[in-house]
């Protein structure tokens, strides 16, 4: 029996979970506009107490690694590392949009056809957003990237497949692909359910981090506002 703390924090959602041999056993999750860090360790003391383990009792701490939001991300690469040199157990790091992408697969699997693609989409700024796309498979066609979404954007994949378009992203296709094969399902979060079974085969595979040297995929680079100063332009 293995039993594997989930923690995702890559954007609004702010997901805890247990993960035992592949299934979610204790889950807390909140969308609230509220910060991470005060979320995040009630999260996984609720968890470890309604399932009765102690840490010792851990045999991994699994992160969802970006891209998302710098601070969320910090927040809890941060907090998986620290769990992991507290309890001595390993890390192991899921790509955020791999999971949503395998969440949305099973969740909608009623309504996809086979040759259907997947584009998860985690809002960035302005019209960007960060993207991965996919076939049924989960193979990638088209690597994570920060796109600038405008109105060429998939033509050539859209003509002759369907793409589901979803995340909290997604929600910038409606008013710029005006394409009948664009499916757009807005209301898909990032989760530890759709972790679970991955950290679960990561875990199998001995596939973990370094933990003194991960650091989360942020994608790009931060870049702090500076305060105007008055007087200077």
């Amino acid at each position: 029996m293995t039993n594997i703390l989930l923690i995702e924090t890559a954007t609004l959602a702010c997901s805890v979970g247990i993960g035992r041999d592949g299934e979610i056993v204790a889950l807390r999750e909140s969308m609230e506009f509220r910060s991470h860090a005060e979320m995040v360790s009630v999260f996984i003391a609720e968890v470890m107490s309604e399932t009765g383990l102690n840490y010792s009792d851990l045999h991994a701490v699994a992160v969802s690694k970006g891209p998302g939001s710098y601070t969320g991300l910090r927040i809890g690469v941060s907090t998986a590392k620290g769990i992991c040199y507290g309890a001595d157990l390993p890390l192991i790091a899921i790509e955020t949009l791999a999971a949503m992408t395998s969440g949305f697969i099973n969740d909608y699997k009623e309504k996809i056809k086979s040759d259907d693609l997947f584009c998860p989409m985690i809002d960035a700024r302005r019209m960007e957003v960060y993207c991965l796309l996919s076939d049924a498979s989960q193979s990638v066609l088209s690597e994570t990237e920060a796109l600038i979404i405008d109105n060429l954007s998939f033509n050539e994949q859209l003509t002759n497949h369907r793409i589901w378009f979803f995340g909290d992203g997604a929600a910038k296709t409606e008013t710029i692909i005006h394409h009948p094969n664009a499916m757009v399902v807005k209301d898909f979060n990032p989760s530890v359910i759709f972790m679970a079974g991955l950290a679960q085969y990561a875990f199998d595979q001995q596939q973990f981090e370094n933990v003194a040297y991960f650091e989360p995929f942020y994608l790009k680079d931060f870049v702090a506002a500076l305060p105007k100063v008055k007087g200077l332009h």
